[in-house]
């Protein structure tokens, strides 16, 4: 009936919006048991969502940080570091339990600045560029990204002019 329609499409409305009240209101009104498949079936959309950032923002918000973390390491290449107001939280929130994904967010952050001549970002992106260097020591291994010196010196050679940048690392 009415409820079975309702319920169908809270669900819709969540995989079009990735919107974590959707899905709640969708998993409150489940039967035991089948709100943690269903949470599952969730993430795995988020993870194939056409858009990264919007992904990135539902898993980080949900809270599934594992999950975002092994967004943001698979679909690297697709990150936009205009999207500050969703890429520094996340990296704040992955820092702890996942430094490389903290760094990826925070380098596309610092590229995106730089790349741009965002000057009014420089400030953010130098702060960016500490806190990479203070996760550095906690990741175990960069795998297919630059290890933070070999990024350091690719940031010097392609930026090196940008003193109204370098000015601010400390």
């Amino acid at each position: 009936g009415r409820a079975d329609e309702a319920q169908a499409f809270r669900w819709v409305c969540f995989e079009r919006s990735l919107s974590p009240e959707h899905l709640r209101s969708y998993l409150k009104r489940l039967p035991d048991f089948e709100d943690l498949e269903a949470e599952e079936r969730a993430i795995a959309h988020a993870l194939s969502h056409s858009s990264v950032h919007h992904a990135l923002s539902f898993l980080v918000t949900w809270p599934a940080l594992d999950q975002a973390a092994h967004l943001v390491l698979a679909r690297a290449d697709e990150l936009n570091g205009d999207f500050y107001e969703i890429m520094a939280p996340a990296a704040a929130a992955l820092e702890a339990k996942h430094p490389l994904a903290a760094t990826v967010l925070r380098r596309a952050l610092i590229d995106f600045a730089l790349e741009r001549n965002r000057t009014k970002r420089y400030q953010h992106a130098a702060r960016h560029l500490e806190e990479c260097e203070s996760l550095a020591d906690r990741v175990e291994d960069f795998g297919r990204f630059e290890a933070h010196d070999v990024y350091m010196k690719r940031l010097k050679l392609q930026h090196g002019r940008k003193t109204s940048f370098w000015s601010l690392i400390v």
